[in-house]
């Protein structure tokens, strides 16, 4: 078995797979890739299944030295990459040889990239997944962030595989400027007047610096509910967008809490939850509300993209 040395492990680099689902009885929210599209895609140009672990970074990219050869790809987010001082390319496998070393430096466009090594990342599951839930400390590599001098294992690999046309439309990564999320009916849209709706709709919001893996705030116009008294707390799902009590939307995201008291006025559609992945501080977002019919055949939509962007090498 090889390693890979984590020489700079980056702003938040972590080990994530498609995500651990089925336990939020528990209170443990599923994790995962934040942006699974890109994961996925990922993988397939290293030749992996699209859910085998890897390593997400986040805003600033690590250095990785390879003990044995391996097939990787880079795919996400714009990090500018090297191999030992030369260009390293996105969205394609690439052969790395023993003792080479690939390093990524702050993102340039969107927030979050993907190292996908073939075989994939030797990580021990934590039910039934390898991803790392960062604010319960499980899973991944010892439940944490990545550290200088950490050793991850997986497979070497001696011969490679030429170049696939796996890179995606940037629009279907990055979601335009403003970032457009659809969205559904929330269970507490009647909490709304009309009026608020609106400006929920018709307004621009901005990504504030409270963002992570939970959840992310934004700034704007502020929504009122009709009343200002609490809800009972109750069960909370990936992409809600709750008011705060100061009528702000909160974006939640893979590691969101499982229940919350805060009225949710909409549900990002699962065809745009990888463009949360995405969003950085300073980022501006805009809301479109959709019908059921449109999320679910927009999610088709895309996942027939995927299709056409090569098939999983299982």
């Amino acid at each position: 078995m090889a390693r890979l040395r984590v020489v700079r492990p980056g702003l938040q680099t972590t080990v994530q797979d498609l995500g651990r689902y089925g336990f939020a009885h528990f209170g443990i929210s599923a994790s995962g890739a934040a942006d699974p599209v890109s994961f996925r895609l990922g993988n397939r140009l290293a030749g992996n299944p699209e859910g085998s672990p890897a390593l997400e970074m986040t805003l600033v990219g690590g250095e990785f030295e390879f003990e044995e050869p391996a097939v990787v790809a880079a795919a996400g987010a714009d990090f500018a990459a090297t191999m030992d001082r030369s260009p390293f390319p996105p969205w394609t496998s690439v052969q790395v040889e023993k003792g080479q070393t690939l390093c990524f430096s702050a993102c340039r466009r969107g927030a979050r990239g993907y190292l996908c090594i073939r075989g994939g990342l030797r990580i021990p599951p934590v039910l039934g997944s390898a991803s790392t839930h960062l604010f319960s400390a499980m899973g991944g590599y010892q439940g944490r962030a990545l550290k200088k001098g950490d050793l991850l294992e997986y497979a070497p690999v001696r011969t490679g595989a030429p170049p696939q046309p796996a890179r995606p439309p940037e629009s279907m990564i990055f979601g335009g400027n403003p970032v457009r999320l659809r969205v559904t009916a929330g269970p507490q849209l009647d909490f709304f007047p009309p009026e608020a709706r609106a400006l929920f709709s018709a307004s621009l919001y901005q990504v504030s610096e409270e963002f992570s893996r939970m959840g992310l705030r934004l700034g704007g116009p502020a929504v009122t509910a009709r009343e200002r008294s609490e809800m009972v707390t109750e069960g909370v799902s990936l992409g809600a967008v709750q008011i705060a009590g100061n009528g702000r939307p909160i974006l939640l995201f893979v590691e969101h809490q499982t229940t919350g008291g805060y009225p949710k006025i909409a549900n990002v559609i699962s065809a745009d939850l990888h463009r949360i992945g995405q969003l950085r501080p300073g980022d501006q977002v805009r809301f479109e509300f959709a019908t059921l019919e449109d999320a679910w055949s927009l999610l088709q939509e895309q996942e027939a993209l995927l299709r056409s962007l090569g098939q999983e090498d299982a």
